[in-house]
C-alpha cells in the first residue's frame, strides 16, 4: 500500500509551489513503477506523471510537463512529486499508485488508472489566491 503525504500544506497561491510524497509500507519502492494520478472535481481520473524501477525513464502529461518532476530517494523508501509554477486547474486530489504487474520494469505506454494495482491515499492540493 502505498501512503501519499502533502508537504507544506495543500493550499498553494497561483505560481507557487509544493512537493508531495509518496511513502509506503510493505514495499520496496525501488523496486516497482510509481505513479502519480489525479482527480479533479467533475473531470475523470489523471495520469500525471510516472517513473519507472528499472531504466530510471519518466513520463509527464502535456498538462504537467516542464513544470512537474518526479523523483525517487530509495534511502527514504519515497516518491516525490515537485510540483512548480501550480495553476488553478492543478486543483486536483492527488493520488500515487504502485504498478506491481510490472516488476522492477517500466511505465506502462499509457498512464491509465486500471494499469496500476495499488492505491495510496489522496491529498487535496488546492491552488488559489
Amino acid at each position: 500500500m502505498c501512503s501519499c503525504r502533502r508537504l507544506g500544506g495543500g493550499l498553494v497561491q497561483p505560481g507557487g509551489s509544493l512537493r508531495l510524497s509518496c511513502a509506503a509500507s510493505g514495499f520496496t519502492l525501488a523496486n516497482y513503477v510509481i505513479g502519480w494520478f489525479r482527480q479533479a472535481p467533475g473531470k475523470e481520473r489523471e495520469g500525471v506523471s510516472c517513473i519507472s524501477s528499472s531504466d530510471h525513464t519518466t513520463y509527464y502529461s502535456d498538462s504537467v510537463t516542464g513544470r512537474f518532476t518526479i523523483s525517487r530517494d530509495n534511502a527514504k523508501n519515497t516518491v516525490y512529486l515537485q510540483m512548480n509554477s501550480l495553476k488553478p486547474e492543478d486543483t486536483a486530489v492527488y493520488r500515487c499508485a504502485v504498478g506491481i504487474r510490472y516488476g522492477s520494469g517500466s511505465c506502462p505506454i499509457r498512464l491509465n488508472y486500471y494499469a496500476m494495482d495499488y492505491w495510496g491515499k489522496g491529498t487535496l492540493v488546492t491552488v488559489s489566491s
